[in-house]
């Protein structure tokens, strides 16, 4: 029975394995995306090296080396964490050979060793912004305070003015479930951060679509609704399951994941002002 039970559970973690869709298309110009399922990094290929976003994990990673070794003769020579979560950040090792230089925020980085997370660990670390120069190319990383994880950054890759950003903005796509690991406040302040600064060309995210600033100010916009429903219905008295009864948000209704998932971005609102707010004890 336990060879049996050891076949059947190999079985199903390649067939998992297997099942998984790699691609690389280009965004602009020299930068492009790399996805693995419903996860996505960035790339930016030059003549002084190769900038490398999130691995996401070791299997994705030895793909993405071997598809950059194949048609790119420039080898890699930065790889860059968007932060700490480990379905974003695990298969750097598989990456970060050769003098490859491992970027990620402080904090970031300071999760990635308290926590022994089983990747490379961080070789340039930055706390407020951080520019990296490819030759006429350059990337600049930018923290916005807490908003997803630990030590969350943003990167525009110039002069392509791509923006890449994982988590915390999700475009087309209701922000995922009950908001494990997210700060709400911090969520709504970045994301403003971002549209007050100069305009991007192409959004990228860690997750769904691809688009524009006017798609950045629409997720806004769903975020500043949902934290205003959530904390006016709180303000009056009412339940978590009045809440999620209550509150429909029809505008956003073709968000992907709307009817799943509305009522869970309800509870996650709903717990951080609790245990943040301290609504609870008003």
């Amino acid at each position: 029975m336990k060879v049996l039970f050891s076949l059947i559970l190999w079985l199903g973690i390649c067939g998992a394995l297997a099942a998984t869709e790699y691609s690389i298309e280009k965004v602009k110009g020299n930068v492009y995306r790399f996805s693995a399922g419903h996860y996505h990094s960035v790339f930016m290929v030059t003549e002084r090296g190769i900038f490398v976003t999130d691995p996401i994990n070791a299997d994705a990673a030895a793909y993405l080396i071997k598809e950059l070794n194949e048609r790119f003769e420039q080898p890699v020579k930065y790889l860059a964490y968007s932060h700490n979560h480990v379905d974003h950040a695990l298969g750097g090792d598989v990456i970060a050979k050769d003098k490859v230089e491992v970027i990620a925020h402080e904090y970031a980085d300071e999760d990635l060793r308290w926590s022994q997370t089983p990747t490379a660990l961080p070789t340039i670390t930055f706390n407020d912004e951080l520019t990296v120069k490819l030759g006429e190319h350059s990337v600049e990383m930018k923290y916005y305070g807490p908003n997803n994880g630990r030590g969350s950054v943003s990167m525009r890759f110039m002069p392509e003015n791509v923006l890449f950003v994982a988590d915390w903005i999700v475009l087309d796509r209701m922000p995922y479930q009950t908001l494990p690991g997210y700060d709400i406040h911090g969520m709504i302040r970045s994301t403003k951060a971002v549209l007050e600064e100069k305009p991007f060309d192409v959004f990228v995210g860690a997750h769904a679509e691809m688009g524009t600033g006017k798609d950045v100010e629409r997720y806004l916009s769903y975020l500043e609704a949902l934290y205003a429903e959530v904390r006016d219905g709180m303000l009056a008295g009412k339940s978590l399951e009045t809440l999620q009864q209550d509150i429909k948000l029809d505008e956003f209704s073709d968000l992907k994941m709307y009817n799943e998932w509305l009522p869970q971005n309800i509870e996650g609102v709903y717990k951080t002002l609790n245990e943040q707010s301290y609504f609870d004890r008003r």
